[in-house]
């Protein structure tokens, strides 16, 4: 039988934070199914069945930041640093385009020189511009993930033609938020940003990690009511997996959780965000697949119905590892999709093709739309 609580919470259909902790605590299969069932009712209601691609291009692990977390940080001596020439970056869009992704992510480290700023802008504007066809009218969706960046660098990215953003709070207690980074990045900072991205016009999308040590589930419950409260349209979160060349590291070997824990709580947020933000996007992410072989088939079960495919040129893909055991290190591009494709259809879910795949909620409040692309 279901515990009283989750099915009391699961009968709702706007969750407290007593109820999202019910849902959060869930381990019994038979609640877990339940959890499971109720969110994936709500995703088809609310979104349809389509799984967007979101073609992931790492350009850069340059990053002037330090987060204790982060493999990439700043103070690893070992990592081999790069950045893609803008003709390289062009090319893999390109790419995503030709097979009817739709849309693609330009990720990096975090840098806020001139000539980053301009390199982002030009990329963005040209891919824009080099992907228009019949199929893609208006171009590739372009989402932007470089950090923290001044207001008037965000107006230019979105004047050059992308439209979303993707900037993780990472945990929204300033507490737990100023135990993972140095004392120079302050959470006040992060949430100005994601404020100035809204009022620029972007779609904006946060995320936070699940099992950072000192972590709670009242944590993580408040980390949903406040992806509700600033109105987010998309949300990239998974589980915290340690890179041994970490501070944090060393805390999660004596306070983190336990990997099967971790796992859980990533597919249950998955699910409680989606129940208690219906019509959102949600990433099922590689770092379920790096504890599962089948983490980003369950995620999307739960309730997720993005995903981000590898389109990172293979001879610098190692060396964006913000994690240990990061999956499809070794898979072409043509190959990493048609891997997703068919793992896809094997849960009963269709590829939506040649669409940004935008947000239902950021379309009901009037976001930028390409109403030309088809699904």
């Amino acid at each position: 039988m279901t515990n009283r609580a989750i099915e009391l919470a699961l009968s709702k259909d706007s969750l407290d934070k007593t109820d999202i902790v019910a849902i959060l605590s869930a381990t019994d299969r038979q609640d877990l199914h339940a959890i499971r069932d109720r969110a994936s009712e709500v995703l088809k209601q609310y979104c349809g069945d389509e799984v967007y691609f979101r073609g992931l291009v790492e350009f850069s692990n340059e990053c002037v930041n330090n987060c204790i977390y982060c493999g990439i940080r700043l103070g690893n001596p070992n990592v081999q640093r790069y950045l893609l020439s803008e003709d390289d970056i062009v090319a893999s869009a390109l790419w995503c385009a030709d097979k009817g992704y739709g849309s693609v992510v330009l990720q990096s480290g975090e840098r806020h020189d001139r000539q980053f700023v301009e390199l982002v802008e030009r990329s963005v504007r040209r891919i824009k511009n080099e992907s228009r066809s019949e199929r893609l009218p208006s171009g590739l969706g372009i989402t932007l993930c470089v950090g923290e960046q001044k207001r008037e660098d965000y107006e230019r990215f979105f004047a050059a033609g992308a439209h979303r953003y993707l900037l993780r709070i990472e945990s929204s207690s300033p507490e737990l938020y100023a135990r993972i980074h140095p004392a120079n990045q302050k959470w006040d900072d992060r949430l100005a940003c994601l404020r100035w991205l809204r009022e620029i016009g972007f779609q904006v999308g946060t995320g936070v990690m699940i099992g950072l040590p000192t972590q709670t589930l009242q944590h993580l419950a408040d980390d949903i009511l406040f992806f509700r409260e600033i109105d987010v349209d998309m949300i990239g979160m998974g589980p915290y997996i340690p890179h041994n060349e970490t501070p944090l590291a060393a805390d999660h070997a004596e306070y983190g959780w336990q990997t099967e824990d971790a796992y859980r709580t990533a597919l249950l947020m998955i699910a409680a965000a989606r129940i208690a933000l219906k019509d959102i996007n949600i990433a099922a992410t590689t770092a379920l697949q790096a504890l599962r072989p089948l983490g980003r088939e369950e995620g999307l079960n739960f309730g997720a119905n993005v995903v981000m495919p590898q389109l990172t040129p293979m001879d610098v893909r190692r060396n964006y590892l913000l994690y240990e055991g990061k999956p499809c290190l070794d898979e072409s591009a043509e190959q990493c999709l048609d891997c997703l494709e068919t793992r896809i259809r094997s849960i009963g879910r269709r590829v939506g093709c040649d669409a940004w795949g935008d947000s239902r909620h950021a379309l009901a409040r009037g976001a930028r739309a390409d109403t030309t692309a088809r699904s």
